[in-house]
């Protein structure tokens, strides 16, 4: 018989509904952020946020789309019928198979971002393939923005790697890489499978497992703070994406630019889902009014 392995990469799913009842005439809308790594879907009921749902995104977008929804229909009592517009966004955006329209993920995370808190300004989306940097106006919408999508090694695919490699469950990196009485130089290699050699590597030198996990931290600090150095930084700064949930990258983030970022509640990992139901609320009654015109 061969030993069950821990999947020490494997992030908490999980289901959201409001326990309070839903009014009777609310105009209720979706959005689904069907990303590399994590699928994600929000309703709102007017400008109330109603349920969400936090899956990971299997090898079959469209199922995945269907997943995050169909159990979020489930929790609500809901039926497809209800929900009056449906937007997709993100990776895998063209492949939600009941979406009325897609916007990009770079729109759907400012304006997600915006929802949550009204004064941010500044917004890293830390995702599974790639980091973004989006600035934002007072209505949320996109300004400016760079993206670095040449390696894994920055972003939540890479940190999934690592996790499994040095066998330690993923939402304790962060706190344990902060566990260390001197910050350690950053891990050098941007690629992820020479990170992997250098972190093995480092822990036969008789580096510390805390260590090795503050020097993998550090570098993925370091390569976001390059974007957002050069797209320019404004208040209020926020995190987005799986990433943001990680306090070691996050904390060495603020460090190194001197500023602290806003916390996005309830889960800033669903912004982009909640900015494609935004924006499917904007252009239900969008519609609405044009047919009342006519």
């Amino acid at each position: 018989m061969f030993a069950e392995k821990n999947e020490f990469w494997r992030w908490r799913e999980y289901v959201w509904k409001t326990d309070e009842a839903r009014p009777d005439r609310a105009l209720i809308t979706a959005g689904v952020d069907i990303g590399s790594v994590s699928s994600k879907a929000a309703i709102l009921a007017d400008d109330k946020i109603h349920a969400y749902s936090l899956f990971r995104t299997g090898f079959n977008s469209p199922d995945s789309a269907v997943r995050v929804m169909n159990v979020l229909l489930e929790e609500t009592g809901l039926k497809m019928e209800d929900i009056g517009y449906v937007i997709g966004t993100g990776y895998g955006r063209v492949n939600v198979p009941f979406a009325h329209k897609t916007v990009t993920e770079i729109s759907c995370h400012a304006r997600g971002a915006h929802f949550l808190n009204p004064a941010a300004r500044t917004i890293l989306d830390m995702g599974g393939q790639d980091c973004k940097v989006i600035s934002c106006d007072a209505r949320g919408r996109v300004v400016d923005f760079l993206m670095n999508d040449k390696c894994a090694a920055g972003t939540g695919r890479g940190l999934e790697v690592m996790a499994d490699l040095l066998e330690v469950p993923i939402a304790e990196i962060g706190r344990l890489s902060l566990e260390v009485d001197e910050e350690p130089p950053p891990i050098s290699s941007t690629c992820v499978v020479f990170a992997k050699t250098e972190a093995v590597g480092l822990l036969r030198e008789g580096w510390s497992l805390n260590q090795v996990l503050a020097a993998y931290c550090e570098a993925m600090a370091a390569r976001v703070v390059s974007l957002l150095e050069r797209i320019g930084m404004k208040e209020q700064f926020v995190v987005t994406g799986g990433i943001s949930k990680n306090i070691g990258v996050v904390k060495r983030i603020e460090r190194r630019m001197g500023i602290t970022a806003v916390k996005l509640e309830p889960d800033p990992q669903l912004a982009g889902a909640f900015g494609a139901a935004v924006y499917a609320r904007d252009l239900c009654l969008k519609k609405q009014g044009q047919k009342q015109m006519d």
